[in-house]
């Protein structure tokens, strides 16, 4: 009987952790202006406006989210350091508990007006 109660519980339990310990897949995405990026902390600061109203988003960017320029050639790779305030740039996310987490960062232009070097 033993037995029986623990294989219920295994088969029960096992899918839980095994999708626990999956990545999570991306469920939101923003499109704005870079107000600040951190290249020590490896975190972005963006700026995007929902409805009438503006709002900042502070997002971690771990080492292998793949970067990229639209302008370049077929979206060439950059790194972190290349992203400056006033780039314009479309980032797919998640959330951790540890805080927003990028999965992927296009650069698709700059904004030239309203920023300060």
């Amino acid at each position: 009987m033993h037995r029986v109660t623990l294989i219920s519980a295994v088969l029960f339990v096992a899918p839980l952790v095994l999708r626990a310990q999956q990545p999570t897949a991306p469920h939101d995405s923003v499109r704005g202006a870079i107000r600040a990026v951190d290249t020590r902390a490896r975190t972005l600061e963006v700026t995007t406006g929902v409805g009438l109203a503006l709002r900042v988003v502070r997002l971690q960017v771990p080492a292998a989210v793949p970067i990229t320029d639209r302008k370049g050639a077929l979206g060439a790779p950059i790194n972190l350091a290349k992203l400056k305030p006033g780039d314009v740039i479309r980032v797919s996310f998640g959330s951790r508990p540890t805080g927003l987490v990028a999965y992927t960062i296009e650069r698709v232009g700059r904004m030239e007006v309203g920023v300060v070097p």
